[in-house]
């Protein structure tokens, strides 16, 4: 990249010429404006970023690092207007520029100049998959909660059977046999051990088969584990349709706990530039 290139970017290093670094204020800790960000990244107000910032979260989560010491919503004026929005730690604007719209090359941008500031980020950007995987991840566990409230007061009495159901539909295989198909080890979800792709086509069985229940108003075990099925067969049929390829046959990923523990990894190193100098 030449000089001129970096010096158009918001995201340089310069100290003089107004980026990133300049957007921080201090009140109890550094900290970022998700709004400001946002306008940084290229969007055209914070509503287009808030589902970034929403990830963010929910990977914070799945980590079990303190969501409140890293983002904190509260209500400012922005161009005149009350709006609700967050401080970010700069853990969190990683988090959240690595979940951002990867068309906007401002987000390509921001992506690279977190390179510079933590060997973790460097980690983690050569494999960026890691902060989305454990993003959607959490995602799934929360709609399969949701999932067993609803298929259990619809009729479903042994959930293991409705649930076996929609992986057989989408994989033409049992649970069972996916676990051994994949080498996922004895006692861990085959989720685990899941791509990007294939953890949101199995967050779009999950929700969809909700969806339908709620929809239709389907009762009873049997009824309930065909619409599973049926779901699951629905995304695999759509799956193969764009792609080409079937979800037995995408490759595993690292182990979603290793992933967590250098994402953990990263917020300790990413925490200590805005510790406060002696």
């Amino acid at each position: 990249m030449s000089s001129e290139a970096s010096n158009e970017s918001p995201f340089h290093l310069e100290p003089n010429k107004p980026g990133f670094e300049t957007l921080s204020k201090t009140n109890g800790f550094r900290f970022w404006w998700a709004s400001d960000l946002a306008t940084t990244l290229g969007y055209e107000s914070l509503n287009g970023f808030r589902k970034a910032v929403e990830r963010a979260m929910m990977a914070l989560t799945s980590l079990n690092i303190p969501v409140f010491d890293n983002i904190v919503q509260e209500q400012r004026e922005v161009d005149g207007k009350l709006v609700v929005d967050y401080k970010l730690s700069r853990f969190a604007c990683y988090l959240a520029a690595m979940n951002g719209d990867p068309k906007k090359p401002q987000v390509a941008q921001a992506q690279s100049y977190f390179v510079a500031w933590a060997e973790a980020c460097r980690l983690f950007l050569e494999e960026s998959d890691g902060v989305e995987r454990v993003a959607i991840r959490g995602e799934i566990s929360e709609h399969e909660r949701t999932l067993s409230g609803t298929a259990k007061r619809a009729g479903v009495t042994d959930y293991a059977l409705f649930q076996n159901s929609g992986y057989r539909g989408l994989y033409n295989m049992n649970l069972r046999e996916i676990r051994r198909h994949k080498g996922v080890p004895d006692g861990r979800s085959p989720l685990d051990f899941m791509g990007k792709t294939e953890l949101a086509a199995n967050l779009f069985r999950v929700t969809q088969t909700e969806e339908k229940i709620r929809g239709e108003g389907i009762r009873g075990q049997p009824a309930l584990e065909r619409t599973a099925e049926n779901v699951g067969r629905t995304v695999r049929r759509t799956m193969i349709e764009i792609s080409g390829k079937r979800p037995e046959n995408l490759p595993p990923a690292e182990d979603i706990k290793q992933v967590h523990k250098k994402l953990k990894s990263s917020h300790r190193e990413i925490k200590k530039l805005d510790k406060p100098k002696n």
